[in-house]
């Protein structure tokens, strides 16, 4: 029998009260309806104080048999009380074969009734103390260690098990605040197992059943050679439990001491949103960037945004020979130029931060003649999608002519390569940022096809997580303030990628550039944003539509249900990297396409927002504005269906 703590024995101690209570309530209670006949029925008080000691101590034994008291009464849910009825049964049943043999058999009605009130103050008993218990348990649970599943029984669960047992003396050891209960793996051969005492309970698909029977806290997943396909599996099914989770990271990313060892606990890392994109991260061949960016002036227009500044940290490892930001926020172009004076030393980058509008000819100008870019990132726009479409002549100066001015520079510059980040929503845009960025694009296509000096270039991706006017910061903010999380439509779908990610491309397709192309990241499956939703109030432990409220807000002007990467008309062509891809160009009439521009720019300028949008449809005719008018959501649901229909057809044929 293993040994029991004082908590199981007081358990014990209150079902052998109960069971001798329920003798002695029975024998009140047939006295009392029998009380014109014998109140003892025939038997003896003696036989009867013998039948109820041999009855408390089946029962026990039974109850234990039955797994009883495997665990504590917190714990116990409908599969435990129900062995607590079989445990009193059996018991009952022994007890009244052993009674015959020291001839204190009772009356059947005695046995009937005592099995009855004993079998309901024990499960009863149990219930209110495990509500009780409970209650106590939320009010102190800051000072309780975490209760903790190990998803993985290899050998980083060994590790983590040493460095938990070797911290019960330490308090500032990240491991001391873990308790291991249990661990999940799917090979077969480790089921019904246990690692330092730790049994291994079942498989990962049942990872929420068993974070219910052991009230865990916190679930560590401890494979760090998991593939992401795999990882995704695993992270969604935990990330639907109230259980915090904590990830040990990739084997390439472990640090370890010159003997191979670490403590593992302090590298666990939490989970992030990026883990559940179901995709692995894409990366990019480093020498031929290094080649493209060592000794290069580089300069990065919206330097101080959340792409730009990315670009900026990443171009600094590859040795540039100057980098200049350009940013009209002075804020973000501070914070970017105090990060690199921070990490490299104000004495070993050569940093130049300038604030300037793209829309500036005059400004922009003298920048191009002064520094002389080898290298434009052009990152300067409007992104935000209902603010464009209350003003959509802001977005046309600002995105439209910031870029025809950045690129008509470079060509008279000499500038080697020119890069403008578009996005997806310049496919088939249905609001006035998209349409401004499908607009970009055709002007770096038109300057392709008409200028040789310099190779222009886009980089299209979809959205950015972590970026500024992404969602994720939004969710996170309206969670921990308690407020509702808003998503415009339950069926809105997006296509995710890392700010690192969207940073390579744009510096792999730079090194890959040969003048016009669109370059096009696959990025997986799209996500749901609503999904996503769910899973973020997941991580904070919360459960979604509980504890936090999901409310549909509608689509906003101009958004839309589903975004694409390619227009129809472009078709694909497959690069050395399997991951990128470049879209075919359209061919740009120049004197008609510089035309509509100038039309364009003198609706912008006399601030007509109507005859701005009215001119930008005609330069792009796959914007259709309003179709975000109305019952935009079912319109777009159908035409998504029917486009889908196609490419089932065209797959076919």
């Amino acid at each position: 029998m293993e040994k029991m703590n004082v908590r199981k024995i007081v358990l014990v101690f209150a079902d052998a009260f109960i069971v001798l209570l329920s003798g002695v309530l029975t024998s009140f209670i047939l006295s009392f309806f029998y009380f014109w006949t014998n109140p003892m029925l025939g038997y003896s008080r003696q036989s009867l104080i013998i039948y109820m000691c041999i009855n408390m101590l089946m029962c026990f034994f039974s109850l234990y048999v039955f797994g009883a008291y495997n665990k504590l009464w917190r714990y116990f849910d409908a599969k435990d009380y129900l062995s607590c009825v079989l445990g009193m049964l059996v018991g009952n049943g022994i007890t009244v074969i052993l009674a015959n043999a020291f001839n204190a058999q009772p009356q059947w009605q005695y046995i009937i009734i005592s099995l009855f009130i004993g079998t309901a103050g024990i499960i009863l008993f149990r219930y209110i103390f495990r509500k009780t218990f409970l209650t106590i348990a939320v009010d102190g649970k800051k000072y309780q260690k975490q209760r903790t599943m190990i998803i993985g029984a290899g050998k980083a669960c060994h590790m983590i098990l040493n460095e938990i047992k070797s911290s019960v003396n330490d308090p500032k050891n990240p491991a001391h605040k873990y308790e291991p209960v249990c661990i999940v793996d799917d090979d077969p051969d480790k089921q019904g197992t246990s690692i330092m005492g730790i049994p291994i309970r079942g498989t990962t698909n049942e990872i929420a059943k068993w974070c219910r029977k052991e009230a865990v806290d916190t679930i560590i997943l401890a494979i760090p050679s998991l593939d992401d396909k795999d990882r995704k599996r695993i992270l969604d099914m935990a990330s639907e439990t109230s259980c915090k989770i904590k990830i040990i990271p990739y084997l390439t990313q472990m640090l370890t001491d010159g003997d191979g060892n670490s403590q593992i606990m302090s590298q666990a890392q939490d989970i992030r949103i990026e883990d559940l994109l179901g995709r692995e991260p894409v990366r990019f061949d480093s020498k031929d960037v290094k080649e493209f960016i060592t000794g290069k002036v580089c300069m990065v227009t919206g330097g101080g945004g959340s792409i730009g500044s990315e670009l900026v940290r990443q171009i600094c490892k590859y040795s540039p020979k100057q980098i200049i930001i350009v940013d009209i926020y002075e804020n973000n172009a501070y914070e970017i130029q105090q990060e690199l004076y921070m990490d490299y030393g104000k004495d070993n980058v050569n940093l130049v931060t300038l604030i300037a509008s793209v829309r500036d000819y005059d400004k922009m100008n003298l920048i191009f003649k002064t520094y002389r870019p080898n290298i434009v990132f052009h990152a300067a726009a409007h992104k935000h999608v209902p603010l464009m479409e209350t003003v959509p002549e802001e977005a046309v100066k600002n995105n439209v002519f910031g870029t025809f001015n950045c690129a008509t520079l470079a060509e008279y510059y000499d500038v080697e390569k020119f890069v403008m980040i578009s996005t997806d929503k310049a496919v088939n845009p249905t609001n006035v940022m998209g349409a401004t960025k499908r607009c970009c694009e055709m002007i770096i296509q038109y300057m392709a096809q008409n200028y040789t000096k310099t190779d222009f270039v886009t980089t299209r991706f979809g959205n950015v997580l972590g970026s500024n006017g992404s969602v994720i910061p939004l969710f996170r903010r309206q969670i921990e303030t308690g407020k509702p999380v808003t998503v415009t439509h339950p069926d809105i779908i997006r296509y995710f990628m890392t700010i690192p990610e969207a940073v390579s491309l744009v510096l792999q397709a730079g090194a890959m550039a040969h003048g016009g192309e669109i370059f096009v990241l696959d990025m997986g499956e799209p996500v749901k944003i609503v999904t996503l939703a769910e899973n973020l109030i997941r991580m904070y432990g919360k459960v979604p539509y509980q504890d936090v409220e999901i409310k549909f807000t509608g689509l906003r002007p101009g958004e839309k249900l589903y975004e694409e990467l390619l227009m129809n008309e472009e078709g694909l062509e497959e690069t050395a990297n399997k991951k990128i891809f470049i879209g075919t160009q359209i061919v740009i009439e120049p004197e008609k396409f510089l035309g509509e521009l100038q039309e364009l720019k003198e609706a912008a300028l006399s601030n007509d927002s109507e005859l701005t949008l009215k001119l930008l449809s005609e330069i792009v005719p796959t914007f259709h504005h309003k179709l975000n008018e109305g019952g935009s959501a079912k319109e777009q649901e159908e035409e998504h269906e029917r486009e889908e229909k196609k490419k089932e057809s065209a797959k076919k044929k």
